[in-house]
């Protein structure tokens, strides 16, 4: 746990800090974001303290991505978004959180994803990534 004080998301669960609450369960919590790209644009924490989710126990983990599943699928029916953008986080602010991001064709983060895509089918630097040998490397280093 970090210094008292010192994290806003432990702060926001503990209560001591103010937050707008969508939904809660027993592990993780979810509320608006204070900097929002969309209206409705939510993030979903852990109540304990673990920078990147993929360090959170199976049972936290599976609360986090229900939370989710359940504030995207009411955002669905509230926005009438094109679809739910989901991504974790933890690094400015250590503490896991998956933004929750109701995304229209032509906003800001569908413009975004289209660049993106384009740029992730052209640049050399990133095709040489698609070739037999180091798809299969990565195949390899990737195998459970």
């Amino acid at each position: 746990m970090p210094e008292q004080g010192k994290c806003v998301f432990c702060d926001i669960v503990a209560g001591k800090a103010k937050a707008y609450k969508i939904y809660e369960d027993e592990l993780s919590m979810c509320i608006l974001d204070i900097h929002p790209y969309t209206k409705g644009h939510c993030l979903v924490i852990s109540k304990r303290h673990v920078p990147w989710w993929h360090e959170l126990t199976d049972e936290e983990n599976v609360s986090l991505f229900k939370v989710a599943q359940i504030v995207s699928n009411k955002m669905m029916e509230a926005f009438k978004p094109d679809f739910i953008f989901l991504y974790a986080r933890g690094r400015r602010i250590p503490h896991t959180h998956l933004f929750l991001i109701p995304t229209h064709s032509g906003d800001v983060l569908d413009k975004f994803f289209n660049a993106l895509e384009n740029f992730q089918e052209a640049p050399q630097m990133l095709t040489k990534l698609k070739t037999h040998e180091e798809m299969e490397e990565a195949a390899r280093l990737l195998k459970i």
